[in-house]
């Protein structure tokens, strides 16, 4: 078994994810249960998989965590450009979280 919060990638993404939700706190609020609560889950599901990886007895299962915690990333990439796309947040914005 791995410790999650020795990885600078968990900690990266745990403090992405922290960014995300500070961002998504000045979205519409008829975004709530839309593109707020998706940004949001997906950006989590980033250390959260990492950590769920961390746990198990293999290098197979770590790596397919790992795996799972990318498709995540590439998920909160598309939400990250729908953001900007719908003026939620601005280009400067967008940049830095991409």
């Amino acid at each position: 078994m791995r410790d999650f919060k020795k990885y600078n990638i968990w900690e990266i993404s745990h403090k992405f994810t922290l960014q995300i939700y500070g961002l998504t706190n000045n979205f519409p609020s008829h975004e709530t249960y839309g593109l707020t609560s998706q940004l949001r889950r997906a950006s989590a599901s980033i250390p959260t998989n990492i950590s769920e990886g961390c746990g198990r007895d293999s290098d197979a299962e770590f790596s397919r965590f790992l795996t799972i915690a990318v498709g995540s990333a590439s998920e909160v990439e598309y939400l990250i450009l729908l953001s900007k796309d719908l003026n939620y947040i601005d280009f400067k914005t967008y940049e830095r979280l991409n």
